[in-house]
């Protein structure tokens, strides 16, 4: 079964692309990040048939428990994707969090394990740890998080936790999914035996084709047969001149200064999918179009995921079929502004890729 979700901008909204996660050389922010205008978002997604909401994290937005607490208290559908810090809480709290969420909630709850790929902001939290010792800490998060779930007593011995006569009172059941990404060989070792989802961000399909191949067969060597997903913007439009006029737009806000200031920030993380995301443009603002309606602009300035499908609305289904078809299970997309392309996307793109039956 394909999912479809959408994103949540907690950091603000508007026309031009801002970065999701930190503060430095963001775009302005017309639209602040309101419990309202989030609720706003968060109703045109579930209205327009989206299944989840991804929430981002880290040290430039609000903490996602908050935020996604009250935005579930004003939906009634839509499933809360809450992105957290692993290792920045005991994972103990945190299975008390989310059957807490899980329960009052009536069961809208998924998690997205974030591991954290730049020092310098783990480091202002607190966290010294280098790069394979916070994956390693994640799959200890990760383990004593569904020992938790499973409800009963439980011990655990490992190099970052500790845990005597742990559980819950009672098993959270369904227990909420858990997502996880990173493009790492440590990611990859963890996805492999302890998500429920892999997420990769948007790459062409032969680049994505591979690292499925790859992740399914570290997954079948525990015997696991892995969800995958995939975090994609989105510029879709009635025509395809439309759709390439917007991106034309968003790439004109982005100044010079801000995109070597960014690219700056994105050459000092350790994260190898941020690398990957770079070398897709390569710090250039032309010749974008990297794959049939795949656009790397977005990545010149923002963080993380960092390409755009761009065409019209059915060019943009029909990317989402070919992914589909190499064996993606759920797509996780955003755009700019969130809140109409929330309700461009599940009413015109979504319905096509339903009558394709991906």
């Amino acid at each position: 079964m394909t999912l479809f979700h959408w994103f949540l901008p907690t950091s603000g909204d508007g026309d031009q692309i801002g970065a999701a996660t930190v503060t430095a050389g963001a775009a302005a922010h017309p639209r602040p990040a309101t419990l309202d205008y989030l609720t706003e978002v968060a109703r045109a997604a579930e209205d327009g048939g989206f299944t989840a909401a991804l929430t981002p994290v880290g040290a430039g937005c609000p903490d996602p428990w908050i935020v996604c607490s009250a935005v579930a208290a004003r939906t009634s559908r839509i499933t809360l994707l809450v992105a957290f810090r692993t290792g920045f809480a005991l994972p103990t709290l945190v299975a008390q969090q989310a059957a807490a969420f899980h329960e009052l909630t009536g069961g809208r709850l998924a998690l997205n394990a974030v591991t954290g790929g730049q020092a310098a902001e783990q480091r202002a939290y607190g966290d010294f740890l280098d790069h394979d010792a916070r994956y390693a800490r994640t799959a200890e998060v990760l383990e004593v998080l569904r020992a938790s779930f499973a409800g009963a007593p439980f011990d655990y011995d490992g190099a970052h936790y500790r845990v005597e006569g742990g559980g819950l009172a009672r098993p959270v059941s369904p227990a909420p999914p858990l997502y996880f990404g990173g493009a790492s060989p440590a990611a990859e070792a963890v996805a492999a035996r302890l998500a429920d989802t892999y997420l990769m961000w948007g790459e062409p399909p032969a680049a994505i084709a591979e690292r499925i191949a790859r992740i399914r067969a570290l997954a079948g060597v525990h015997g696991r047969d892995l969800r995958l997903g995939i975090r994609l913007h989105v510029i879709a439009r009635e025509t395809a001149d439309e759709a390439w006029a917007h991106a034309a737009q968003l790439l004109a806000g982005m100044s010079p200064e801000r995109i070597a200031a960014a690219q700056a920030r994105f050459a000092s993380m350790e994260s190898v999918g941020q690398a990957r995301m770079t070398a897709l443009h390569g710090g250039r603002a032309d010749q974008l179009e990297i794959a049939p309606n795949l656009w790397a602009g977005v990545g010149l300035v923002r963080e993380g995921a960092g390409t755009a499908l761009v065409g019209s609305y059915a060019q943009v289904a029909e990317r989402i079929a070919e992914y589909a078809e190499l064996g993606l299970h759920e797509f996780i997309l955003s755009g700019w502004p969130h809140l109409e392309e929330a309700r461009r996307v599940g009413e015109h793109v979504l319905p096509l890729v339903a009558a394709a039956r991906v």
